[in-house]
């Protein structure tokens, strides 16, 4: 028996199985980008963490360096400031 001598609720039924078959394998490929995109942001936000760490210690390494830094201009004030001493001898 050909499609042509079925009933028309059978080629209906038929063509809506194959329409649902073609969508259905069309949303594989689309998890497949969606798995490659979210590897990819993951990767991205660990790279993001990675560099925001660093950051933050080049930043307390900074604050650190300008405070040594205030420590000796401070010194070095009251060494100009001081009178100067008198050789021995």
């Amino acid at each position: 028996m050909s499609l042509t001598k079925q009933p028309p609720s059978m080629a209906r039924t038929l063509g809506v199985a194959i329409a649902a078959a073609l969508v259905l394998g069309g949303c594989a490929t689309y998890d497949d980008d969606f798995a490659r995109v979210n590897s990819r942001l993951d990767q991205l936000d660990s790279q993001v963490q990675g560099a925001a760490q660093s950051a933050e210690s080049a930043n307390q390494s900074a604050q650190q360096a300008n405070q040594r830094l205030d420590s000796l201009e401070n010194r070095v004030q009251q060494l100009e400031g001081s009178p100067g001493r008198v050789p021995r001898g």
